[in-house]
């Protein structure tokens, strides 16, 4: 176990701020204790990477709800807005990570794991201005399901970088896949109320679905050359929060004078769906395929728009249930016809 410090005796008007700083300050501890470091080094077997890998989807999946709720305090959308989303969540993440950096030096990585690294945090960064400026154009359904269509881009980019064979199988799956999720976009004119421009917003979907497959092969090159999880987090996370950092500003969006709601969305946006979400996946593609990975993520986009359905009352129409059906069908088959070996 970890040890932790004692919390001030008596609550203070500055009570969030140290609640904030000792949030902080532990989930640095665990990332970068020897007893974690131990952990993600030992070789897991398959049922453990799967586990993780469902704990990552239920997280990030609560992402689009995070920043619909975000949205709707601050009663304002669009492209201003969604960057200042999309750099303060990097931003927050980079920052309770940036003790780490102090490891770094005692385990300098090679020119070619971090030239991996930071160009694995600049296409995060595209992948987050992308793809949360298209919840602000379309429906979380359409949004979340076009944005985790990776296993597409994944496969011809592994293909070509790794040279990777799929199977007939895996390639079948693939396919079912999308078209269970091409059945979900369909019944996007059910929630058309919510989406002022469906065809600009599923396209950066469709752009933030490239940036992330590139992020995880980037991420997986990396961690192979050597990079530790938390030593390629930090500098991913750094990179793509140093990339987004002047967007908001000229866009006309500071990052000061929104509800305190807003700033609470963001928080718990960076630590669930960035810090355990995404640093989960990264960990993964080290002992599986990448495929595999975001066949997993393809999960998300069913549990956002059941959540969507609880909190935002979006009913999802017929040709979405079917989706979701056909959805986890293709995935079913896509990872029986995969190698799913710990490599």
């Amino acid at each position: 176990m970890l040890p932790h410090a004692s919390h001030p005796p008596h609550p203070t008007p500055h009570t969030r701020c140290y609640d904030l700083h000792y949030a902080m300050r532990d989930a640095h501890e665990l990332i970068t204790s020897n007893h974690f470091t131990m952990i993600i080094h030992k070789q897991p077997v398959l049922w453990q990477v799967g586990l993780v890998l469902a704990a990552a989807v239920l997280a990030v999946s609560s992402a689009a709800i995070f920043i619909r709720l975000a949205s709707i305090s601050a009663e304002v959308s669009g492209i201003g807005f969604s960057l200042f989303i999309s750099a303060s969540r990097l931003i927050i993440a980079s920052l309770i990570l940036l003790p780490a950096w102090r490891h770094l030096h005692s385990n300098r990585p090679n020119l070619r794991a971090l030239c991996y690294a930071i160009g694995a945090g600049i296409c995060l960064a595209i992948h987050f201005a992308t793809w949360i400026t298209s919840l602000s154009f379309t429906s979380i359904a359409a949004s979340t399901t076009l944005v985790t269509t990776n296993p597409i881009w994944v496969a011809l980019l592994g293909w070509w970088w790794f040279q990777e064979k799929l199977t007939y199988l895996t390639i079948i799956g693939i396919g079912i896949t999308f078209a269970g999720s091409l059945l979900i976009v369909l019944e996007d004119g059910g929630v058309s109320s919510i989406g002022s421009n469906p065809l600009l917003g599923n396209t950066l979907a469709i752009v933030g679905a490239i940036m992330a497959s590139l992020y995880l092969l980037l991420g997986r090159s990396a961690q192979q050359q050597g990079l530790s999880i938390g030593s390629y987090s930090v500098i991913a996370y750094s990179a793509g929060a140093l990339t987004l950092f002047p967007l908001p500003l000229l866009f006309g969006s500071g990052y000061w004078g929104y509800p305190k709601a807003v700033y609470l969305y963001i928080f718990l946006m960076a630590i669930a769906c960035q810090i355990f979400g995404h640093t989960s996946f990264n960990w993964a593609v080290r002992w599986i395929s990448p495929t595999i990975v975001t066949l997993a993520l393809l999960f998300e986009p069913v549990s956002a728009s059941f959540w969507s359905y609880l909190i935002f009352h979006e009913v999802p129409g017929r040709l979405v249930v079917l989706g979701a059906g056909v959805v986890l069908s293709g995935v079913a088959i896509a990872i029986k016809g995969t190698r799913a070996k710990i490599i």
